[in-house]
């Protein structure tokens, strides 16, 4: 079975999307959604309503009515330590607000559950593949990632995130700080050094559960748009500043070194 980073090796041999042929979009966007087991049911409750209730919300329509074909496609799944193949809900194009709200109610039905681990990698491996195998063309090409814990399981992140960068693809992070996280100097720090990538590429944190659905809103906006928040935390090199971006697979293997 090939690894996350074998997948994403791959990348370079196969069609760009600007070239495949399909409908124009403005934007191809993978929301990949954490429901790893350090997040509880009552907390994946509250994610889920957020990104339901930000796909119905004004603001959201009217950021897909703004761009230059006035239309996105997008696409969901949720992961943990692997990616939870009965979550994928495939490409829909969003051009109206009844289209919105069909893939907000899709998502609104599906079961909530949790899974072990964290696997970022395999979430970016995931939302790259099925960008490139997408019918689309666009402009831009996005892999959004929420989380609440660092890479723990499968490949390493950062080569993975920069295959997919290098494939042209952008990854921005929402990084859930709920609860004390893993990573030493804050989730939002490893997010910024070891997750996100690409032009304009961003992550905003969330620290409180009332904050969230106002969070994914406003990441939302922003990548359908293609402006970037002010940058409350500087993306550097790791070997600069001291984020280990191996943190999380570093702390797995210590617990069973005990």
């Amino acid at each position: 079975m090939l690894t996350t980073l074998a997948v994403l090796m791959g990348l370079s041999g196969l069609v760009p999307i600007a070239q495949a042929g399909g409908s124009e979009v403005d934007v191809t966007l993978v929301l990949a959604v954490d429901t790893s087991r350090s997040m509880d049911f009552e907390e994946i409750g509250i994610q889920r309503e957020g990104y339901v209730e930000a796909l119905k919300h004004k603001e959201f329509i009217d950021a897909v009515k703004g761009g230059l074909t006035g239309r996105i496609a997008i696409s969901y799944f949720e992961w943990a330590g692997y990616v939870v193949q009965d979550s994928v809900i495939d490409w829909q194009v969003i051009e109206t607000e009844e289209d919105a709200i069909a893939f907000a109610d899709k998502l609104e039905a599906r079961p909530i559950a949790t899974q072990r681990r964290t696997s970022i990698s395999t979430a970016i491996a995931q939302g790259a593949s099925m960008i490139v195998s997408s019918p689309f063309q666009s402009r831009r090409q996005v892999i959004d990632v929420s989380g609440d814990g660092p890479n723990n399981s499968g490949d390493p992140v950062t080569p993975v995130r920069d295959k997919a960068v290098e494939a042209g693809m952008i990854i921005n992070g929402l990084a859930i700080m709920l609860r004390p996280s893993d990573a030493p100097n804050g989730l939002d720090k490893y997010y910024a050094d070891c997750v996100i990538g690409g032009p304009g590429a961003f992550v905003l944190p969330v620290r409180k559960i009332e904050d969230f659905a106002v969070a994914v809103r406003r990441k939302l906006v922003l990548e359908i748009s293609g402006f970037s928040p002010p940058a409350t935390v500087q993306k550097t090199a790791g070997a600069e500043t001291g984020t280990d971006c191996l943190i999380g697979e570093k702390q797995w293997r210590d617990i069973f070194d005990r």
